[in-house]
């Protein structure tokens, strides 16, 4: 996916119907062509000062990674999440622009909300996603963040905001260029990296890490 794509196509439809589709694109392409000074807050859940680590590198429009986290990873926050065992960070990756979209809503609710959101995402994936209509699928979107507590007021400000949407795509690109991720979901367990697993082959390495 083209970054320039991704950042003109960021917020236009999640906007056109309050703002209009032309000041849209325009804010956006203007936010492609310089650095934005945005920071993006890494979102953790478990013990910050375990000894072991997990990243994930997913994205809200994969499949396989709604199926990680309806299966695997329900089992993965009880027995190592929950228990203080590991440290577990979420990192998106935009493979289209809808996972971009999702993203922004999802982290609209700030940290508190933001895998609350996360769950939403990935268990209506086929829902907000079906069709392939961006202004619909924009409008599936909102409607998951309105369901989550997010007000019109809160949506519009996240979704307008051309140099969040800049500096995710930044982050995104810096992360999946150092680690090597070329597909979803990947996951970085102490620095070595992983495809996708069973439920029992990730406890596996997960108990061998804690033992080491």
């Amino acid at each position: 996916m083209n970054r320039r794509f991704l950042l003109t196509t960021a917020t236009a439809a999640l906007v056109s119907s309050s703002l209009g589709l032309t000041a849209a694109l325009a804010q956006d392409t203007a936010a492609a062509d310089q650095d934005a000074g945005v920071q993006i807050t890494e979102m953790v859940l478990g013990n910050p000062d375990a000894t072991v680590e997990v990243i994930e590198y997913a994205s809200f429009t994969c499949p396989h990674c709604a199926n990680f986290h309806a299966n695997q990873f329900k089992e993965i926050k009880k027995n190592y999440i929950d228990t203080g065992k590991i440290k577990f960070v979420y990192r998106e990756i935009y493979f289209d622009r809808f996972g971009l979209w999702a993203s922004m809503i999802a982290r609209c609710g700030g940290e508190m909300r933001y895998f609350g959101i996360a769950d939403m995402i990935y268990e209506k994936q086929r829902e907000w996603t079906a069709g392939g209509d961006p202004v619909v699928i924009a409008d599936n979107l909102r409607n998951i963040g309105k369901v989550a507590g997010l007000s019109d007021a809160d949506l519009d400000a996240c979704m307008q905001d051309g140099e969040k949407a800049q500096a995710l795509v930044s982050w995104f690109e810096e992360n999946s260029t150092r680690d090597e991720i070329a597909s979803t979901p990947s996951f970085m367990i102490n620095g070595e990296k992983y495809s996708n697993m069973s439920y029992e082959d990730f406890a596996s390495l997960l108990d061998k890490a804690l033992e080491g």
